[in-house]
This record gives structure tokens, C-alpha cells and sequence, in this order.
């Protein structure tokens, strides 16, 4: 059977709250009316999402932010939205969960409370993962794992190495994913039932694409013995569900053990096992739950060699995943659909569900690259709404601060975060009077008008903002690395000879040529020139800008992707 699509174990996996940490008892609450109005819906919030009811779970929490923040209540408004996001996640409203997480972080920061913060962060990773922004997703976890290790709190880096797991089984590495889980494992133990159920469920989860993967590697003792270790965590797993009488967990539990049923050749238990998690997810409307285990379902059927019924099953649950918006899901059925119809010889279908999956694969790539520039706009006016909230609290003994930050964003590319052709005009002039050598390189990417025809402008940002990264991670602290517009850099190398100067251009060309690109875009290859010269010793630096600029033309003219110099 071909290991299933990535994004369905994201699916699976259980994403559990984190209860008990710093955020639900966060002690900076005023103790008014209105936050015990506050508290009183958060309870009630909680309760929802205990039985399963998300969509009065979100709706709850909604209301106790908007009173917290009405009246001044900073800790009460966070841990609402961090609670309308872990109930909008599993009721498939990504963006609105992500919104609310950087939400709750712009408050928490106000309050400097690193254990929320770091909650927050944590719980974020989850719909980004579900967006298909992984790197996002794992900048939040990176933050997050620095605040949990800084803080030594046991119970937030259970948490971390858990998501991290998670992330990396939706991104295919379940090498790392299994690494990453089983750490989280070894911490578990003292923690509450919720937790130890998110650990051996989302531990089954990633089983079931790892076993297929074993066993076409030849591997078949390592696929026998994460099985047996696998169904012994589901088995747990369920009963802590049922115990818990928490019906999406059981939906999802029961899912994934009938396919590590299916695995092990119990066809007539798998069967069993996941029409018992549709039936549970019909009753309470988890339309994504009920989607996957229509797939999950005929999954069984192609490995019974039942074509016929398999390609029924998934046309079935084609319906259904589109009905839920599951491009990701519907994504993988088309590509199933093709195979099916491919073993019973119809061509024609066969052809056509090839087609479809790969025009979905095309607007996936756009929703992600659309999501990613509303949540721009959104993290912009944050920023925004924070920074006018900041200003309107300056005293007037502060405001000369306050103008000077500001001064210092003017100088400042905000695209990169690199300092601005302004800042190196004027940084320039004084690097070279404090003595010693300066060589100056400009860069410019390569065909960089290419990459955003091909690929759209969101991927031409990012290219930018990693090769800045390259940059600024590969010179010297008394070196400048500036973004002087567009596609072009400036790179002020301080202290060395031409032929240094050159060797470090050199290092730092062939950096930006063997960073992974693809693993931004499929297809994506980035190069960069750089045109070198040596400040001469009169300190002619708008002579020494003029050579640099022209052999920066000379190394595109020879071929681009080299340095020309001296």
C-alpha cells in the first residue's frame, strides 16, 4: 500500500489542550465583576470542550474575550483566546485559530509571562501545521523550546517536543517525528490523562505511515516491532478516551487503530474499528473526522484487493471532503482514486483523478501563499494596533524614546530586517574613517525577476528574506550587510585585503547557491553575483561604490553566480 498522504496524519494526530499550565491559572487577573463574569464563561467554555461541543466552546470563549478586553483584563482576555483557538482548530477554522494565538501572544508580551507565552506558541503550531506553513509553524515551536528550556518547566517541554513530533510527521520526516514523540513520552509520566492520551495517540498516528515505510525499506523486524509498540499505545489510548467519555478523541483513537488493525491483517477489526469512529463523528459534526474515516475505510478495502468497493468508499468520501473544504484531503483521494481505477484498468478515470489531484496541488500551493499574505496584513495591523496602544501611554518625559525607535525603523528595511540604503550611506563614511582597510560588494540575485514570474511574488519575499539571513549569518560583527533596494546588497567587509575580501564574497556566493531552495518551492534554484572593490587609500568611497557596481554588471555578464574583483 503507498504510505497515505501527509497531511491526514496532521489530521489524526490529536491535538490536545494544555491544561493545568501557566495560562488557565494566570494569577494576573483583576479580581472585578467583570472578570469573574470572565472566569464563569471560560468554565463554561471549558465544559463545552470536555464533551466534545467546540462550536459552543469557541463561541463561549469569544465572549469572555471580548468582555476581558472591554475591561482592561489582559490575563482573562489571553487565556479566552487561547481557548476559542484550541476549539476553532478542531472545528477546522485555521486561520481564525492562528489569529487568535497571535492575539493572546500580543497581550501576554505586555504582561511578560513567559509561561503563557510559551503555551500559546505551542498550541499556534498546530493550525499552522494544518495551513501547510511548516516553517512557521516550527519558528513558534523554536521560540517556544527556548522559553520551556529557559523556565525548566517539564510540563511545557512536553508539550513542545510533542507538537515538534507532530509538525515533523506532517512534513514526511518520521524519523524525527518518532524522536521527537517518544521524548515527549518519557516526560509524560506524572502529567494528567489528557496529556498521556494526545502522546500514545499521535505515537499510533505516526505509526501508521512509518510501518509502510519499513516494510518497503526490507525492514520488516522494525515494522513488527513499532506495530506491536503502536497498538499497545492505541489500545491505552482508547481506553483513556472512553474513560474520559471525550467522543473526539475516541473518533480520532479508534481511527487509527483501525488501521494499525488493517496493518497487522485484521481486516474484519479494522472495518469494525473505523465505521465506529464515522459513526461517532457523524453524530457531533466532525465533518474532517468523518471524511478520513470514509478514506481510511477504503484504504482497507485496496488492501483486501476489493478495487471496486475501495473506489466506491472513496468516491464517497470525495463528496464529504469537499462538502468540509479538505483540499489536502481531497488531494490525496483523487491520487487514490487514480490508482484504483489504474488496477481496474478504466484509463480514462484513471487519467482524469491524475488530473485532479495535481490542478488541487496547484490551488494548494496558492492557498497557502494567500493564507500567508492575510496573515502579513493581520501581524501588520497587530503590530500596528499595539504600537498606537504603546504611544498613546508615552509620557511626555518619554517621548524623545519613543522618537528615536521610530528613527530607527526609518533606517531599517522591513522586508529583511537588514539596515536600508539609508543607513548604509551614512554607516559607510564612518566605517571608513576608523582606520584600516574596507572593501565593498554589491550583490544582486540572479534572473530574480524570474523566480517571481514562475513562482509569485510571496515566494520572491521569502527568497529575499533567506538570502538576507545567508547574508547577515555569514560576516562579521563589524562587517554591514545592508539591503540597498529591490533584489540588490550591499556587503561592507571592514579589516581586509582584496584577496580576503574575495574569499569571503566567494563563501558567502556559495552559500546562497546551496541553500535549500526546494525546500520553499519545488523546482526553485537561487544564485547570486557580487562585484568587488577595495576602498583605495585616498578613501574614495563613491569611486570605490561606482567599481564595485560596474563589476557587479561584469559578473553577470560572464555568467552570473561568481564574484568579479580585484
Amino acid at each position: 500500500m503507498r504510505p497515505k498522504t501527509l497531511r491526514l496524519g496532521v489530521r489524526r494526530a490529536m491535538v490536545c489542550d494544555m491544561s493545568g499550565t501557566s495560562l488557565a491559572e494566570s494569577p494576573r487577573s483583576p479580581v472585578t465583576a467583570a472578570a469573574v463574569q470572565v472566569t464563569a464563561l471560560l468554565d463554561q467554555a471549558e465544559e463545552a470542550r470536555l464533551r466534545g461541543d467546540y462550536r459552543a466552546g469557541s463561541s463561549l470563549a469569544r465572549q469572555s474575550a471580548a468582555l476581558a478586553a472591554s475591561a482592561g483584563d489582559g490575563a482573562g482576555e489571553a487565556r479566552a483566546l487561547r481557548s476559542m483557538a484550541n476549539q476553532l482548530l478542531r472545528l477546522g477554522e485555521q486561520e481564525a485559530a492562528v489569529t487568535a494565538c497571535r492575539e493572546a501572544v500580543a497581550v501576554l508580551e505586555t504582561l511578560q509571562d513567559d509561561p503563557a507565552i510559551c503555551e500559546v506558541l505551542t498550541a499556534q503550531a498546530m493550525p499552522l501545521t494544518d495551513l501547510g506553513m511548516h516553517e512557521e509553524a516550527l519558528e513558534a515551536l523554536a521560540r517556544a523550546y527556548e522559553i520551556a528550556q529557559k523556565l525548566g518547566d517539564r510540563t511545557l517541554l512536553y508539550w513542545v517536543h510533542n507538537r515538534t513530533g507532530v509538525v515533523h510527521g506532517s512534513m514526511g520526516d518520521r524519523d524525527r517525528s518518532t524522536a521527537c514523540l517518544m521524548k515527549a513520552l518519557t516526560i509524560v509520566e506524572g502529567m494528567d490523562d489528557e496529556a498521556r492520551f494526545c502522546i500514545l495517540n499521535n505515537l499510533g498516528d505516526n505509526a501508521v505511515y512509518q510501518i509502510p515505510l519499513l516494510r518497503a525499506d526490507g525492514n520488516h523486524a522494525g515494522a513488527r516491532e513499532t506495530l506491536d509498540n503502536a497498538l499497545t499505545y492505541v489500545d491505552e489510548a482508547l481506553q483513556l478516551a472512553r474513560d474520559a467519555r471525550h467522543p473526539y478523541r475516541e473518533s480520532i483513537c479508534l481511527d487509527n487503530y483501525g488501521m494499525l488493525r488493517a496493518l497487522d491483517g485484521d481486516f474484519e477489526s479494522a472495518d469494525r474499528m473505523i465505521e465506529d469512529s464515522r459513526a461517532i463523528a457523524v453524530i457531533h459534526g466532525y465533518r474532517s473526522l468523518e471524511s478520513a474515516a470514509l478514506q481510511h475505510q477504503a484504504h482497507v478495502r485496496l488492501m483486501r484487493g476489493e478495487c471496486a468497493k475501495a473506489i466506491e468508499g472513496l468516491l464517497e468520501a470525495l463528496v464529504r471532503a469537499a462538502d468540509a473544504g479538505e483540499t489536502p484531503m481531497m488531494m490525496e483521494i483523487h491520487r487514490e482514486l487514480s490508482d484504483a481505477y489504474e488496477q481496474v484498468a478504466d484509463f480514462p478515470a484513471a487519467l482524469l483523478h491524475y488530473k485532479a489531484f495535481h490542478a488541487l496541488e496547484r490551488t494548494a500551493h496558492n492557498h497557502v501563499a494567500a493564507a500567508r499574505a492575510r496573515m502579513a496584513v493581520h501581524r501588520f495591523e497587530l503590530d500596528n494596533a499595539r504600537l498606537e496602544a504603546e504611544l498613546a501611554q508615552v509620557r511626555s518625559a518619554e517621548l524623545e524614546v519613543a522618537t528615536l525607535a521610530w528613527q530607527r525603523q526609518a533606517t531599517e528595511d522591513p522586508l529583511t530586517g537588514l539596515p536600508n540604503r539609508r543607513y548604509a550611506e551614512a554607516r559607510l563614511p564612518e566605517m571608513l574613517v576608523s582606520g584600516g582597510s574596507l572593501s565593498v560588494a554589491m550583490a544582486d540575485v540572479d534572473l530574480f525577476k524570474g523566480v517571481n514570474d514562475r513562482f509569485g511574488h510571496f515566494v520572491g519575499d521569502e527568497v529575499l528574506r533567506q538570502i538576507a539571513a545567508v547574508l547577515r549569518d555569514n560576516v562579521r560583527d563589524t562587517d554591514l550587510v545592508a539591503r540597498m533596494g529591490g533584489e540588490e546588497f550591499m556587503v561592507a567587509l571592514d579589516g581586509v585585503d582584496a584577496g580576503e575580501a574575495r574569499a569571503r564574497c566567494e563563501i558567502l556566493r556559495a552559500q546562497v547557491a546551496s541553500y535549500p531552495w526546494e525546500g520553499l518551492q519545488p523546482g526553485l534554484r537561487v544564485t547570486i553575483s557580487f562585484g568587488l572593490a577595495v576602498v583605495p587609500a585616498a578613501g574614495d568611497l563613491p569611486a570605490a561604490m561606482v567599481l564595485a557596481d560596474r563589476r557587479l554588471y561584469e559578473a553577470k555578464r560572464a555568467g552570473r553566480n561568481r564574484v568579479k574583483g580585484d
